[in-house]
């Protein structure tokens, strides 16, 4: 398979030889290409005929290949859109009314999933209320100190489980259960019931299979959606980049609830992003998504307001702020390090009294975040690393996003949906088991965190010269203590920045563009601010002449 796939990439086209054994090939227009093609299904099994057995002899259930129309004329609305091609397939194949939703990177490792999801559904008090049943994404190729956060720990572990309290968590894509009519659109009426059993028709002829090939066919087809409600009251919802979180909240406004799965047994293990580009591009997306929500029509601030209970509406408020967070961040970033550089305190001095609210913030929220993590599973190293790409994320996935959203509500840019590539080579892979932080491009979120790490390392060794050969460390730091604090833990943070910038020389490091440009930034913002700064004082100087 490996062999064809890769003479097929070759070619530009599958090969002759291939078309010839794999009837939906043989069907299909030779000039086809990846964004332009007819559909094409096939039903491989029939799970109907008891003929279709193994070589064991067991019945296999039904196995349908489907790659729906695409034409370059026609959006065909990225994930959301197959989704909902292979929903209305599905419904005219099988019809089963529970439909599982995984992504192509992960795999079925706990068997009992399937039974504990029926359980919630069949539940006789309050089974009928349940639209899905979410579990988590776990990975098998995690490092012991979990090098990039990938894990989400406190989210799955923690968060998750408190927004099941609140009537039902996110629906966050693959590993989750629905029943079929709430994807189609149904909206919960209390005292309804839904009945879950599934009649075995027998046997089907070859002649009736073909038949049902056919008239599926169309259901997959670009033009099927035109005028209908699909993609709006039907199916998973287009023009968002998270359309699974969109559609969940909709499926939750619309009465019903959904139910946090999470067994000691993890029920689906995938693969997880091996270097920092994959993951920053993966939480863009994610959080620009988040964002789209929350300024759309379908903000849970409003449009879930009354619908669903108010601690579950905070809890999707929470998700969709992630990308304005990324002003404070950079803020706190950038400011207090410049004053610092300056001599400036912008924070209460040590014995002051109004340092205690700053201190019991500072203390009792890393405290609180340590021993949140270590209960989760965590190690003490993948605390720090889960503070340094929290640093990572907020000031450049959650900028970018912010930008790019911002700019598509203003109709400047349009909403892309990028997929995060996993496939890696061996030295790629040899750094990650090693922890090794692997950069290796010029991305300009990287131009970013070069800039502000350099600009920290900056402000902080120019601090220190200053209070060594002037006034003292004991009397800056009596002055100035959460902005030293705040500048060297930020120092400390960057540090695998700082050596894929100047100490590595494998592949994994930054180019020699990005440090050069990150220098230049960095400079020039510390030269912007000495300028700025000279001027205020200036301009004060002359004010308290004329108006001592």
């Amino acid at each position: 398979m490996e062999n064809q796939i890769q003479n097929a990439v070759k070619l530009g086209r599958i090969s002759e030889e291939v078309r010839s054994k794999c009837k939906g090939f043989s069907q299909s227009d030779p000039n086809s290409s990846r964004r332009d093609h007819d559909t094409i299904l096939q039903i491989l099994i029939d799970g109907r005929n008891p003929n279709s057995g193994d070589v064991e002899g067991c019945v296999l259930p039904t196995l349908v290949y489907l790659a729906r129309e695409k034409r370059p004329q026609h959006h065909h609305n990225f994930k959301a859109g197959a989704m909902n091609a292979l929903i209305r397939v599905s419904s005219n194949i099988s019809n089963g009314q529970v439909i599982l939703n995984v992504d192509c990177d992960m795999y079925s490792n706990n068997s009992m999933a399937i039974r504990d999801v029926l359980c919630f559904f069949m539940d006789e008090e309050e089974g009928q209320e349940v639209a899905f049943v979410q579990f988590p994404q776990n990975f098998e190729n995690m490092t012991k100190n979990d090098l990039y956060s990938n894990s989400l720990r406190v989210i799955y572990e923690v968060e998750f489980h408190g927004l099941d309290g609140y009537g039902g968590t996110l629906y966050v894509g693959s590993g989750c259960f629905h029943r079929r009519e709430t994807l189609c659109g149904r909206k919960f009426i209390k005292g309804s019931k839904i009945d879950m059993k599934w009649e075995f028709n027998g046997q089907r002829e070859e002649s009736r299979i073909h038949e049902l090939e056919e008239n599926s066919r169309s259901l997959a087809s670009c033009t099927f959606e035109e005028n209908t409600q699909w993609g709006k009251e039907m199916g998973l919802k287009y023009g968002c980049p998270v359309e699974d979180v969109i559609t969940g909240l909709s499926i939750q406004c619309r009465g019903w609830k959904s139910v946090y799965c999470n067994p000691s047994r993890k029920a689906f293990l995938g693969v997880a992003p091996t270097t920092l580009t994959q993951t920053l591009v993966q939480h863009k997306r994610w959080t620009e998504g988040n964002f789209q929500i929350l300024l759309s029509k379908y903000s849970p601030a409003w449009y879930a307001h009354g619908k669903i209970s108010f601690g579950l509406q905070l809890g999707y408020c929470c998700y969709c702020f992630w990308c304005s967070n990324s002003l404070a961040t950079l803020f706190y970033s950038i400011v207090p390090s410049l004053y610092l550089l300056k001599g400036i305190s912008l924070f209460p001095q040590v014995w002051s009294l109004w340092l205690i609210p700053f201190a019991y913030v500072i203390v009792s929220k890393y405290t609180g975040s340590f021993v949140e993590f270590l209960g989760c599973g965590g190690t003490i190293l993948g605390w720090w690393n889960d503070q340094r790409i929290w640093l990572y994320k907020r000031t450049s996935s959650y900028l970018f996003a912010f930008i790019d959203t911002i700019l598509n509500s203003l109709g400047y840019s349009d909403t892309a949906f990028i997929i995060t590539s996993k496939v890696d080579d061996e030295d790629v892979s040899e750094r990650y088991k090693k922890e090794v932080m692997e950069f290796g491009d010029s991305s300009p979120m990287f131009t970013v965190l070069a800039t502000l790490a350099i600009l920290n390392l900056y402000c902080f060794l120019g601090f220190l010269n200053k209070a060594i050969s002037g006034e003292g460390i004991a009397e800056a730091y009596e002055k100035m203590p959460l902005q030293i604090l705040l500048c060297g833990v930020l120092v400390l943070l960057n540090l695998p920045l700082y050596q894929a910038l100047y100490l590595r020389k494998d592949k994994g490091k930054l180019p020699s563009s990005v440090a050069f440009k990150s220098m230049a930034f960095a400079v020039s913002a510390c030269i912007c601010f000495q300028y700025l700064y000279k001027k205020k004082s200036a301009i004060r100087t002359l004010r308290n002449c004329y108006y001592p």
